[in-house]
């Protein structure tokens, strides 16, 4: 048997030690690194590698001779096939605390940062059903978890498997949108066998249904999207008018067509059926006089987070470390849709916005003007190339910076105009505190970071959002 060919070793009786990268947990033998997917720290395991490297190798747990004091059991009935979701067998608690070991290791070992003045992390109130956004394929070549069972001959309405672009696993119940979440998928999928609608072939690009998007909002508006393959009205319109006759909690009927290569519909028309273009939320402001709650609009390719409850106490936090006085100008860079500019709005003289997205600084612009609030004006635009000298000279030097960043982080150009700039402090959100950190370290010539907020949004994945309050030396 060649070197290549020759089966990797069976590791016996092994005991994962931590929650690690990726949603995976790991163990130690002998010095080597080994990534374990859907076990617990705790477990005792036997081990079949996979891959192996030098310094790390994968494998999966073949067999259990102790389950973990920290393993519960899943929600989910899709738990260990679906990918999401990868930590739903850990007691939430140990959730936390790996997250919060994920924020401390990043910044002190990547960015060199004090974290004395970490905070405990912010918890969700809701560990199930906390979603309003889910996106769902349609594949002609549905995921067999049983493989002596019999094919589907139609397909799967559902996810996709992890690292198969072509596999969808069928959903029958997911645990991350509230109802009718699941029951309005189940009605697309039966309506299609039954009336023979062709499921997307992803590798030839025949079939008609593509996608699925379920949108909702806290005062219980629903959106659904249904993405097509071909503009064939006589195919679609009948599916349409079964969910709206089916589910009255739709207020926001949509349907795109979508004939390209690839799934993203952000350059696509979208078309109303029925109801509004938009549905609408609401969130309680920071401290506003009034007391009225913010309201935001919510279109087919807006952005919002996708835990509502648990945006508003993200931004809430963001606030406590901003620390703001109203004659102070705010910039918010990245701001999406000016979630949390205007959540600060009420506080300050002046808010700038800025986002690289056309879209969402239209509806920036339209979520202020619906707020009342005429001291935010927002720019679209590359912010390595409009946050320039000229254009803080043109909109005021800023007190207090806001920045909350794809997960890359920020452009080094955008770090060298902070430090330029220096505002008297910067806010840093980040879902991913390993670029937060290398960001901190380049940071760090003029700013101290101060108190550290984690934020978990997104409870059973390794997901962590992450506040740094960062303050300048005079």
């Amino acid at each position: 048997m060649s070197r290549r060919n020759k089966p990797l070793p069976l590791l016996e009786q092994v005991e994962i030690t931590d929650a690690g990268a990726e949603g995976m947990a790991l163990a130690r033998v002998d010095g080597l690194v080994v990534f374990v997917p859907f076990v617990v720290p705790g477990d005792v395991v036997d081990i079949q590698l996979y891959k192996k490297k030098r310094n790390y190798a994968e494998g999966r747990a073949v067999h259990f001779h102790r389950y973990s004091p920290l393993r519960v059991d899943a929600a989910c009935p899709h738990f260990g096939v679906c990918g999401g979701c990868k930590w739903q067998t850990m007691s939430y608690q140990a959730q936390l605390e790996a997250k919060e070991r994920q924020v401390r290791d990043n910044l002190e070992r990547l960015g060199g940062v004090d974290c004395s003045l970490m905070q405990p992390i912010c918890e969700s109130e809701n560990i199930y059903y906390y979603r309003n956004k889910l996106e769902f394929t349609f594949s002609n070549r549905a995921w067999r978890t049983d493989p002596a069972g019999e094919p589907d001959p139609h397909g799967a309405l559902g996810f996709h498997i992890p690292q198969l672009f072509d596999k969808v696993l069928p959903i029958t119940h997911c645990a991350l949108q509230a109802d009718p979440s699941n029951d309005i998928r189940l009605a697309v999928a039966d309506y299609a066998v039954d009336n023979n609608l062709s499921y997307y072939d992803i590798r030839n690009h025949t079939g008609f249904l593509r996608n699925l998007v379920i949108r909702n909002s806290s005062l219980g508006h629903w959106m659904v999207i249904v993405i097509v393959a071909q503009d064939d009205t006589a195919l679609l319109f009948p599916l349409l008018d079964m969910l709206h006759a089916r589910f009255p909690q739709i207020t926001s009927l949509q349907y795109i067509v979508n004939t390209k290569l690839n799934d993203s519909y952000s350059d696509l028309e979208v078309h109303t059926y029925f109801g509004n273009d938009h549905i609408e939320e609401q969130m309680p402001p920071w401290q506003a006089a009034d007391g009225k709650p913010l309201r935001f609009i919510i279109n087919p390719k807006s952005f919002y987070q996708t835990n509502s409850q648990q945006a508003q106490r993200l931004y809430s936090h963001v606030a406590q470390l901003a620390e703001l006085q109203p004659t102070d100008t705010l910039y918010d860079l990245y701001t999406g849709t000016g979630t949390i500019a205007l959540f600060l709005a009420s506080q300050v003289a002046k808010v700038v916005g800025i986002e690289y997205v056309e879209e969402a600084i239209a509806d920036a612009r339209r979520n202020a003007a619906l707020n009342g609030y005429d001291n935010t004006v927002f720019y679209a635009g590359d912010m390595a190339q409009v946050l320039t000298p000229d254009f803080i000279a043109a909109n005021g030097r800023p007190d207090v910076v806001v920045t909350d960043p794809p997960r890359a982080g920020m452009h080094e150009k955008v770090v060298a105009q902070l430090l330029a700039t220096a505002p008297r402090k910067i806010v840093y959100v980040s879902c991913n505190p390993a670029t937060q950190a290398r960001d901190l370290r380049l940071l760090a010539d003029r700013y101290d970071v101060r108190r550290i907020q984690p934020v978990d949004m997104f409870p059973h994945t390794q997901h962590v959002e992450n506040i740094a309050e960062l303050v300048r030396r005079d």
